[in-house]
């Protein structure tokens, strides 16, 4: 059972290894958005994503004859690059599984944090199947991206960091994927901030999310089919209660309004952010009456782009 006191404690487990990011605001987004946003910019947390708050809490919990087996999970994107270099500050080995089609630089760097990879075919059973392999093999434990209470616990630091900087914030949104970030911090805007509503933004491409939470139960992400490659997987089994619970809305929007809203920042903020970052942007550019005059926290989750492939290029 993730509250408070776990985010709390996770804050200052995480704190010597991360950094703490900064408090955007943008007049000339305001002005379009026609409210007040502030953007949590996890795009300048280590490895580019706030997926290193969660992982750095659950390497740090772990006992020292548990970390010293090491800690292995499977993962083409930035949960991968958080554990790697999470294990390394921790001074244990990392094993990574990483399907053959994941790109190129995102290898590199998982390799480049000493983490060792094993390559599986691009599919979710191959991941599984030999992550198990490697958990047998090394003894390692296993971190979950998303489905995992102290990875839960980790990524809701974020939120308690926004609203600790923004108190009075009347609404704390953040992107939806297997829902880590989204769990994590609608249970820090729920003990801080009762007040606020939690809204989530989701592609339309992968709304699994959405109508998860309008069906009351988890329905797996098939075939999604976004720009947005951060949001591709089904809720987590812890993730979904948490959800169910404090969470007001999910809004999806095409990868058109997603493509939109992440050149804007681009252009207004003089930041980089990916495209699973504007996504929850691009759903307050699309619900002007629902967020006119209203102070809106943003959580950006990341700002890791393939900088030969922007999407407004292609």
């Amino acid at each position: 059972m993730v509250t408070i006191k776990e985010i709390q404690a996770a804050a200052q487990r995480i704190a010597p290894h991360i950094h703490r990011t900064p408090v955007l605001t943008c007049e000339a987004i305001n002005l379009a958005a026609g409210c007040r946003l502030f953007f949590k910019c996890e795009n300048f947390q280590k490895v580019g994503a706030f997926k290193m708050r969660g992982a750095t809490n659950s390497v740090f919990s772990l006992p020292e004859e548990y970390a010293a087996r090491g800690v292995a999970t499977h993962s083409s994107g930035n949960h991968a690059q958080a554990l790697a270099l999470a294990a390394s500050l921790r001074g244990t080995k990392a094993y990574i599984v990483m399907p053959t089609s994941a790109p190129a630089v995102k290898r590199a760097a998982v390799a480049g944090y000493g983490a060792e990879i094993i390559d599986c075919e691009p599919t979710l059973q191959a991941r599984e199947e030999t992550l198990e392999k490697v958990v047998k093999r090394t003894g390692a434990v296993f971190i979950h991206p998303y489905d995992n209470e102290r990875i839960i616990a980790g990524q809701g630091t974020a939120a308690l960091e926004l609203l600790e900087e923004q108190p009075q914030l009347d609404v704390v949104m953040a992107p939806v994927g297997g829902g880590g970030l989204l769990s994590g911090t609608a249970l820090s805007t729920q003990a801080m901030a009762p007040n606020a509503s939690v809204i989530a933004a989701e592609p339309c491409g992968a709304d699994d999310a959405a109508r998860s939470f309008a069906a009351g139960h988890i329905i797996p992400s098939f075939q999604p089919n976004t720009i947005a490659d951060g949001l591709l997987t089904s809720l987590g089994q812890l993730n979904f209660p948490i959800i169910q619970e404090h969470v007001q809305a999910i809004w999806t929007v095409d990868d058109a309004a997603i493509i939109t809203a992440m050149r804007l920042v681009w252009e207004r903020m003089k930041i980089i952010i990916e495209p699973s970052s504007a996504v929850c942007l691009a759903a307050v550019l699309q619900h002007p009456l629902e967020t006119a005059g209203k102070s809106i926290g943003i959580i950006i989750s990341g700002g890791n782009v393939d900088l030969d492939h922007l999407p407004w290029l292609s």
